[in-house]
């Protein structure tokens, strides 16, 4: 005899938390998000549908099998997980569950999701982050990202918190800290958002100000041959 799960069927879609890695591809046109675990091999949008890591041809959550999104219930469960080494420069997500999904205790198993908010902890200076950088991996097509001040972005290949959530599309809000950052354009009709332009100014003040050192440093070197 065959046991059958209990079925629910909530007014509201569940929610649920879990932290990943920022991804940019490789055009820099797209932004996504890529697990820790299991999932770490296939980067994801922010409104996406789950595929058996397997490579397996079963609807994810399959019950015998490990495939489909995972989430945890509580926001402190998922930021514990931020504490490890490993994990330190992943972001925190908090997700809306959509689809068929297998509860569990701590967590949901499920089918697709969309990610309502993504919020970036801080530089690896310890200083508020206010883009997310190159951080020197990847997976094909696709390039890691982690948070970084506009002190520490230098030349790397980077995009403000804003302009992350306007490649991410479908709503996604992008936070640094306690504070929120608006996708650009929101509750404007054309053009990019005040905080938007507030962090690409820093990020190019940043840049300039590192290329003036170097040609400092230079200047240094010739008078010191001279």
């Amino acid at each position: 005899m065959r046991v059958r799960l209990p079925e629910e069927r909530p007014a509201e879609p569940p929610t649920g938390f879990k932290i990943a890695h920022p991804m940019l591809s490789q055009d820099g046109g797209r932004a996504g998000f890529t697990g820790v675990s299991l999932g770490g091999a296939l980067p994801y949008g922010v409104l996406d549908e789950a595929h058996c890591v397997y490579g397996l041809r079963h609807r994810a959550p399959h019950r015998r099998c490990d495939c489909g999104f995972h989430c945890v219930h509580g926001r402190t469960a998922a930021e514990a997980m931020l504490c490890t080494a490993e994990h330190r420069s992943a972001v925190l997500l908090d997700v809306t569950v959509l689809g068929a999904y297998i509860r569990f205790e701590l967590g949901f198993r499920y089918a697709r999701q969309r990610v309502r908010t993504a919020t970036v902890g801080p530089c690896a200076c310890g200083a508020v982050a206010v883009a997310l950088a190159d951080a020197g991996w990847g997976r094909p097509g696709w390039r890691g990202l982690a948070a970084s001040c506009a002190g520490c972005v230098r030349r790397r290949t980077a995009v403000s918190l804003a302009t992350f959530a306007r490649l991410g599309g479908e709503g996604l809000r992008v936070r640094a800290g306690g504070g929120a950052v608006e996708p650009a354009g929101a509750g404007l009709p054309e053009g990019p958002g005040v905080s938007e332009l507030v962090a690409e100014a820093a990020l190019l003040q940043a840049r300039l100000d590192w290329f003036q050192s170097q040609l400092a440093r230079l200047g240094e070197r010739g008078s010191g041959k001279g």
